[in-house]
């Protein structure tokens, strides 16, 4: 077996540099746990960026994926398969939308609703109205529609020039969205909670007044939940804590529990838009994912996911918040469910380092956030260890 030092060598020999990859090399995991080729362990509070929602190594999903890939991996969209149907079927029963479309990512999801929005005002008649209103710190994607749609300049840097048809305002302002409507809007897109933005919530009343909004002015509400859908706040979409729906909505990350798929789901009235040979995505809806989709929903059914990541998400922001009274270098506790943050008053990115050495997988956001989105099937003590790794940590820098 190589050793991590010549996988790494050679992973940089071989892989373009798009990852500024952390040193180890992991090969297994289980439940909350992974483990890397030195069988060191680290508990996961990051679930492949919000990906792994019911954990690593899961039975019942692997079963699913082997009986599906042993029967029928790929035929395409050109043929009906059961298990796309039955996981449409289960989508559109449990949300606002009549329809959903299957693409591989997020960035794909959200570049279908562009699409299908500017499809929507063509067909009627409104060829004028293709802009789309985004919000500064927004993360949509990294193809060049949802790139330009994603309101971060860091990461546009050397794409320009970029689509037309987008503008930019300030998160939680609805003033500031109110200003940039003009004749030529033609939607509102943006995540219900930032998330590579810093983990920002809304005020409460700031999406109700959006939906009104666009329903005033005739405008598609896009609300991308590729990182807060599937349970990740605490309820199925995020959406639902505000008790308003979109038009269109994206989902992607934890859908198929690692596995790389994504869909873009819409009322009827918008989705009639796309009709055959407008839009397609070959692995779409795959068979396999599709399984594996389904398995992890039965798990959220069987298991009660959905409750667990509430009730257990609150007493993980109970530590945060604790932690924020003990250590002034905390200056918010951010989030809800189990996506949640704390801002820090100096650069975040050693602390991940050090949770690393301690056996921790975390994240850092916007040079000073520390993110956590761990499977939603963690338990109190994987929370109390970290915490106490984080006091430690926190005690150590005020002690320097």
């Amino acid at each position: 077996m190589d050793t991590q030092n010549e996988l790494k060598t050679l992973s940089d020999q071989v892989i373009m540099n798009t990852y500024a990859r952390y040193p180890i090399v992991l090969t297994k995991g289980k439940d909350c746990i992974v483990w890397d080729n030195n069988n060191t362990s680290y508990i996961d509070f990051i679930a492949g960026i919000a990906v792994c929602n019911v954990g690593h190594g899961n039975e019942s999903i692997a079963q699913a994926i082997y009986e599906q890939a042993k029967t029928l991996v790929h035929v395409s969209n050109l043929y009906y398969t059961e298990p796309q149907i039955r996981l449409a079927n289960w989508l559109t029963h449990h949300s606002f939308a009549d329809k959903v479309f299957f693409c591989n990512s997020g960035a794909e999801a959200n570049e279908a609703a562009i699409k299908l929005t500017r499809k929507y005002f063509y067909d009627k008649g409104q060829t004028d109205r293709f802009q789309i209103i985004t919000m500064k710190h927004s993360f949509h994607g990294r193809t060049m529609a949802t790139l330009t749609a994603t309101g971060q300049e860091k990461v546009k840097k050397g794409f320009a020039p970029y689509v037309p048809g987008f503008s930019f305002v300030p998160f939680n302002d609805l003033d500031a969205v109110k200003n940039a409507i003009n004749a030529n809007t033609a939607a509102i897109m943006l995540e219900p909670i930032q998330g590579e933005g810093g983990v920002c919530c809304p005020d409460t009343d700031y999406l109700p007044k959006l939906r009104q909004l666009c329903d005033d002015h005739g405008i598609l509400l896009i609300f991308d939940e590729i990182q807060t859908g599937m349970g990740r706040t605490g309820c199925l979409f995020a959406h639902e804590h505000y008790q308003i729906v979109p038009d269109i909505m994206t989902l992607a990350k934890g859908i198929a529990n690692g596995l790389p798929m994504g869909c873009m789901l819409a009322k009827d009235s918008v989705a009639k838009s796309f009709s055959a040979g407008s839009h397609a995505s070959t692995f779409g809806g795959n068979p396999v994912a599709a399984s594996a989709a389904m398995a992890m929903i039965q798990l959220y059914l069987k298991n009660n996911i959905i409750e667990h990541c509430r009730e257990i998400g609150a007493y993980f922001k109970q530590q945060l918040d604790s932690l924020n009274q003990s250590h002034e270098i905390i200056k918010e506790v951010r989030g809800k469910g189990l996506l949640l943050g704390i801002v820090l008053d100096t650069d975040g990115a050693p602390f991940v380092d050090l949770c690393l050495k301690k056996g921790f997988l975390i994240n850092c956001i916007q040079g000073n956030i520390l993110r956590f989105a761990p499977p939603l099937i963690i338990t109190k003590e994987h929370i109390d260890s970290l915490i106490q790794c984080l006091d430690s940590l926190f005690k150590g820098k005020a002690s320097h």
